[in-house]
């Protein structure tokens, strides 16, 4: 008998079923989507929602279900003995004068290996992307996150603070920030030189950008979900993309058909996956949008086209 259904002894209540994007209305997720990406404001977001609130739920209370829970965000815990990571800093002269970022790398001795710059979301440097830079340095990658929200005091503990903080930023400034950390991290004692970029949503935009901005640098980028580079500019690509889509994100999706036809036209190494029936976000694992399945599958790409790209 276990322990904990022994007669005297407390069971442990079962853990609440996580709450996946199938648990809501497809509507309403669409709508969080245009909220989080600051398409619309949150009096709005509560307005439109309040039809979906039945069964007690407010409509408050439906944003609080999508919003992200950053305690689940801990695939690999700060405290993780094997990987060894700090803050740095780093000179942005065509940027904010100076950026700031986690680095992680693998535990133990000091060694050159492959290096991948991680491009957070439209909010700043939370626990998630903190936690995918570990995740890679798992993976044998040296990893730099940096925080476009340095300069304004950094990720300020909640996605909504952090929204509107980078809204209020110029977004070339900020581009040029995370150019600046590329090459920072391009040219780090424990980098080989060979410089991979992995982006999501605002970060996936970025990915695309570096990869024509930086080109002599970005050996491999991998957007997901983010907005596509001009058609102008694909040309100046000299690395490969690996592109991730959530097959429900149109709004994003609309801008591949005219990426596609650039790539090809400029002859350049990409490869596009569509994961079905997911949301844009189908990889942060601390929302409703999260996938498993395509989170994993996307992941064990992404990691394979590094090492294949990058050494």
């Amino acid at each position: 008998m276990h322990p904990a259904s022994q007669p005297g002894s407390a069971a442990t209540p079962p853990a609440a079923p996580r709450l996946t994007a199938r648990d809501f209305d497809q509507e309403l997720i669409d709508l969080y989507d245009y909220y989080a990406h600051g398409q619309i404001d949150r009096r709005t977001f509560l307005e439109r929602a309040t039809k979906f609130a039945v069964g007690g739920l407010t409509a408050a209370a439906l944003l609080d279900l999508l919003s992200p829970s950053y305690a689940l965000a801990a695939e690999v815990p700060r405290d993780d003995a094997r990987v060894a990571s700090e803050y740095l800093t780093f000179p942005s002269p065509e940027g904010y004068g100076e950026g700031r970022g986690l680095l992680a790398r693998p535990a133990g001795p000091a060694a050159r290996r492959p290096a991948v710059l991680v491009v957070h979301e439209n909010r700043g440097l939370n626990p998630y992307i903190e936690d995918v830079a570990r995740r890679l340095a798992l993976a044998g990658f040296t990893a730099f996150a940096p925080d476009a929200l340095y300069s304004v005091g950094g990720y300020p503990g909640t996605d909504d603070a952090g929204r509107a903080l980078q809204q209020k930023l110029d977004r070339e400034k900020i581009v040029a920030d995370f150019a600046a950390a590329a090459r920072f991290l391009h040219a780090y004692p424990e980098s080989s030189g060979a410089l991979g970029v992995v982006g999501f949503c605002f970060g996936g935009y970025v990915a695309n950008t570096l990869a024509w901005r930086e080109p002599s640098l970005v050996k491999a980028a991998v957007p997901y979900y983010g907005g596509q580079a001009p058609a102008e500019k694909v040309p100046l690509i000299q690395g490969a993309l690996l592109i991730h889509y959530a097959a429900l994100d149109e709004r994003v999706n609309a801008g591949w058909p005219a990426y596609e036809t650039a790539l090809k036209a400029a002859n350049i190494a990409h490869e596009v996956h569509f994961y079905p029936g997911v949301n844009h976000g189908f990889h942060n694992d601390t929302t409703p949008r999260y996938d498993a399945e395509a989170a994993k599958l996307s992941w064990t790409r992404t990691l394979a086209f590094f090492r294949t790209r990058l050494g």
